[in-house]
């Protein structure tokens, strides 16, 4: 990787929110004008004074770990599914870093915008080509010994090319070769006895406009604007997480209740198959538009998760429903990925024909196509997919610093997300 960036908050400024989760804000910045940073970035700012548990440092710190590993890459040859580390910085009261800004909003926004009334919304050949992504970024990080125990509709980012890129790192877990079912705890990080920057307050962090439409809500970035995300649960249930020791069994129970796999929810150690779990409730989701196993509420999705099997609409049967039953399968050790990790999973007829390393190389015109309907029902789907993912340059030309309002207004401390959230920003969908 290049030496990294470290951020300099007196050249950046938020442009707006983009999305806040259990640890951290994440937010559209500026960068000032020969910055070695791009115009546009997404910056993800941990605040310490907030923390409401004492491991939320030690994850958003592997976090930032596991992105400088990412980026460690000789010159520029990043993971193009994976996100890159721009930046980070560090003071007595934040920790935050950069990643890439994702104009194309995430999967969920793109099939809300195809179908609103939650039907299905892509193709099966849609389905294949960002699965097919998705499982290359898995086998990355599978390869780096890496479980990323996260994967949802909400947190696969499109990139204005319209390709995927994974994020949130905050719940993955770092996997010894010995095991599959046992977990390590993530690599030891410097601790917070360090010199720092001068303190700051989080006050003089972030400067927005005067006007509030200047902090409008973004749709885009964060795959999971504060108004529709499905939170990733990082309670610990069993937990020994944290004690210590490479020869620990994971019991964390970490995800999003409607994908989390049926080992997790028995409290068993896991390792890199619930990511494959995960894969086969994705592509369910895309193809028709629900989970499998969501039920009336937490207590009766769980036991649906370890009763059912899952439903599919009519009696066709096609290499998407197999691929589907493969993936979602109880016991983990009859998974499909199993045994052959990622190469098995692409062995499965679903994705004949894919040119698995070529993938990056893919035009966006070829993206359009995949991502329209079979039955063509929905005339404005390539339109609308247009407007999600080729939105950058008016955005960069809009928040351009010369275009910037000279009057700003501080951020109030401590709790960010809050603060600068508009009002109006949990109404209902």
């Amino acid at each position: 990787m290049d030496e990294e960036v470290v951020l300099d908050l007196n050249q950046i400024r938020a442009v707006r929110v983009l999305g806040r989760g259990a640890m951290a804000s994440v937010f559209l910045v500026s960068a000032a004008p020969g910055s070695r940073l791009p115009t546009l970035f997404a910056l993800k700012v941990f605040d310490k004074q907030s923390a409401a548990k004492p491991h939320a440092l030690r994850r958003a710190r592997w976090e930032l770990s596991l992105l400088s590993r990412l980026s460690a890459a000789p010159g520029d040859h990043h993971h193009p599914f994976l996100p890159s580390l721009l930046g980070s910085v560090e003071t007595p009261d934040l920790l935050a870093w950069a990643i890439p800004f994702c104009p194309g909003g995430d999967l969920h926004a793109l099939r809300r915008s195809l179908s609103p009334s939650n039907e299905e919304a892509f193709s099966a050949d849609a389905i294949r080509f960002y699965l097919s992504e998705i499982v290359t970024a898995l086998a990355h990080l599978h390869s780096m010994r890496v479980a990323y125990r996260d994967l949802k509709p909400e947190n696969v980012l499109l990139r204005s090319s319209g390709h995927i890129m994974l994020a949130d790192f905050d719940l993955s877990r770092h996997l010894p070769a010995r095991s599959t079912t046992h977990s390590s705890l993530p690599p030891p990080l410097p601790s917070d006895n360090h010199s720092h920057a001068p303190r700051r307050k989080l006050t003089r962090v972030f400067s927005f406009g005067a006007a509030d439409d200047q902090i409008k809500k973004g749709r885009s970035a964060r795959v999971s604007p504060a108004s529709r995300r499905r939170t990733s649960s990082s309670s610990i249930s069993k937990s020994r997480e944290g004690s210590g020791g490479d020869d620990e069994r994971s019991f964390s129970f970490v995800g999003t209740e409607e994908y989390v796999a049926p080992e997790v929810v028995r409290g068993e150690g896991h390792g890199f198959a619930v990511d494959w779990w995960a894969l086969g409730i994705l592509a369910y989701e895309m193809a028709y538009g629900q989970t499998p196993f969501r039920g009336r509420n937490r207590k009766e999705t769980l036991r649906n998760i370890l009763t059912l099997p899952p439903m599919f609409p009519g009696r066709r049967r096609t290499d998407l429903t197999d691929i589907i039953e493969r993936l979602v399968v109880k016991d983990p050790e009859r998974r499909l990925g199993f045994s052959g990790g990622a190469e098995e999973v692409k062995a499965h007829p679903f994705f004949d024909g894919v040119k698995w390393e070529l993938l990056p190389e893919i035009g966006t015109k070829e993206i359009h196509r995949a991502a329209r309907r079979y039955n063509a029902t929905h005339p404005d789907a390539v339109s609308g997919i247009s407007k999600l993912i080729h939105s950058r340059t008016e955005l960069e030309d809009s928040v351009h610093p010369s275009n910037l309002k000279p009057e700003f207004q501080p951020v109030q401390c401590p709790h960010v997300a809050k603060s600068i959230t508009p009002h109006n920003a949990n109404r209902s969908k």
